[in-house]
Parts: structure tokens; C-alpha cells; sequence
């Protein structure tokens, strides 16, 4: 056997322990967790709201919130981050200006959370007076996406063959058509994977929202887009850090960590489908 084989050999075998090896760890931390939430799971936990000082009841304010939140954030930041990519891509004239802004998506998407959070609270909560709500929350987490969005958007699109782009333009399409039309749809399936990345940090973000968003406790649903929401994150890091009764509180916080989990992966799952037949149909 060569060298070079048995090299190739090792470095699949290696590859291939490290990833059961990771696949075993988030096992069992999920089986930790929902063992731990196990004694709170029920139809009506995911359906009635907090009760009792939040000692007992379901989560069902948060949960929706939380679904509100990622939903309306990616709603927000997608259509600026496939237009932004595409001008990156296509239309930029290179140079110092698009290596700066380039830099400057690579520098934003590093930028730890709670620095978004209270840039969320000076311009959207103070400046643009939303207040602490769904819109000034949902923008919040946009704004904290658009890097990661773009960058996977530029990536996806810059992969597009050329020999498309040039088929096209033989055919007599200009550059918006092509790239409209060619480009676009070539590209769709690797910047939903982007999207898809950018669907569980939005669910699961705590910092952003603390200052823009969430309430420790509502009794009511919200009624539109400046009203307060409860979300399952930052529910669960008020049940762990401030409750008042630990015994009744902690198996609530681990079953709202697995519903969380359950949420984020069912979400996630959904656009996986969705571009398996976006693929498949092209």
C-alpha cells in the first residue's frame, strides 16, 4: 500500500471517530436534557401559559414569541442579503472599496451578540422609538444575521459556472436577466443553507433581545408588531438565574431547553426539504 493511500486512509478514520464522537456527546446531551424536563413534557405545557409565579403552566407565550422573533428576523434580513450578495458579486467594480466592505461583513459576523443587543436598544428601541418590542427585537436579530447571510450568499453565488452565465448571455439575456433568471436559482439551494445556519442562532440568541424585545412575564399574547413577547431563551435564562423556586423552576427551564431544541430542528428540517426539492426541480 502507498503512502499517500494510507494516508487517506488514516485521515477518513480519524474523521470518521471525531464525528461519532460528536454525534454521542449531543446525544447525550439531549437525553440529559430531556430527562431532566421529562417530568414537565406535556400537550398542555406547550399550551397554556406561565403560572403560579411561573412555578407552574406551559410556555406556549414564549414559544410563539420566539417563533414570531426568528420568523419576521429572517423575513427582514433575507431579501437585504440576497440583493446586497448580488451586487457584491456581479456589479461591485473591484477594488479597496468592495475588499473593505468585504472585510467589514467578515468583522460583523465575529461581533459577539450583546454588542448587537445594544445597538438594537440605542437605534431601533430609543432612536426610532419602536420601544421594546417585536419590530425593534425582530430587527435586532436581523441586523445581527445580514453578515452571515450575505458572506453564504456571496460564496453560493460566486460558485455559479461561468459557462451559465456565458450560455446566457449568448442567448442574448442581459446582466439582470442573467443573473436574475440563471444565477439566482443556480445558487438558491446553498444560500437557503445559509438561511438555515442563520434560523437556529436567531432562535436561540439571548443578548440581542434582553434589550429589545422580551418581558420576564405577560399574561397576554402579542397583538402586534410593538408589543412585548416572551421567548423560550431568555424564559429559560430567567427560570435559572431568577427564580425564586428552583424545584418547580429548573425542569420547566429543561423542558423549554428541549422544546427550543425541537423547535430549532424542525424549523431547520422544513428548509432542508425545501431545498432538497428546490434541487431536485432545477
Amino acid at each position: 500500500m502507498r503512502v499517500r493511500d494510507l494516508k487517506e486512509r488514516l485521515g477518513f478514520y480519524f474523521l470518521t471517530v471525531c464525528i461519532a464522537f460528536t454525534g454521542l456527546f449531543l446525544l447525550v446531551f439531549l437525553l440529559d436534557v430531556l430527562v431532566r424536563g421529562a417530568s414537565v413534557l406535556s400537550w398542555e405545557f406547550l399550551t397554556s401559559a406561565p403560572l403560579n409565579r411561573m412555578t407552574e403552566g406551559g410556555i406556549f407565550p414564549a414559544l410563539l414569541g420566539t417563533f414570531l422573533l426568528t420568523l419576521l428576523s429572517i423575513a427582514l434580513s433575507t431579501p437585504f442579503a440576497i440583493l446586497s450578495a448580488i451586487y457584491l458579486v456581479y456589479y461591485a467594480r473591484p477594488g479597496i472599496m468592495k475588499k473593505t466592505v468585504q472585510m467589514a461583513l467578515d468583522t460583523l459576523a465575529g461581533v459577539p451578540s450583546i454588542v448587537y443587543g445594544l445597538f438594537g436598544l440605542t437605534v431601533f428601541v430609543k432612536l426610532m422609538h419602536m420601544g421594546v418590542s417585536l419590530l425593534a427585537g425582530s430587527s435586532t436579530l436581523a441586523v445581527l444575521v445580514l453578515p452571515m447571510i450575505v458572506s453564504n450568499a456571496c460564496e453560493a453565488l460566486s460558485k455559479v459556472p461561468k459557462d451559465y452565465l456565458e450560455a446566457s448571455y449568448g442567448l442574448g439575456a442581459n446582466k439582470t436577466q442573467t443573473v436574475l433568471q440563471v444565477a439566482l436559482p443556480v445558487a438558491l439551494p446553498n444560500i437557503l443553507t445559509g438561511i438555515i445556519i442563520s434560523v437556529g442562532r436567531v432562535a436561540g440568541e439571548t443578548a440581542p433581545i434582553m434589550f429589545t424585545a422580551v418581558t420576564f412575564y405577560s399574561r397576554f399574547l402579542p397583538t402586534g408588531l410593538f408589543s412585548e413577547v416572551m421567548a423560550l431563551p431568555y424564559h429559560i435564562y430567567a427560570l435559572v438565574s431568577e427564580g425564586v423556586h428552583p424545584q418547580s423552576q429548573i425542569p420547566i427551564a429543561y423542558g423549554s431547553a428541549f422544546i427550543l431544541i425541537l423547535l430549532v430542528v424542525g424549523v431547520s428540517s422544513v428548509a432542508v426539504v425545501m431545498r432538497y426539492k428546490i434541487r431536485k426541480n432545477r
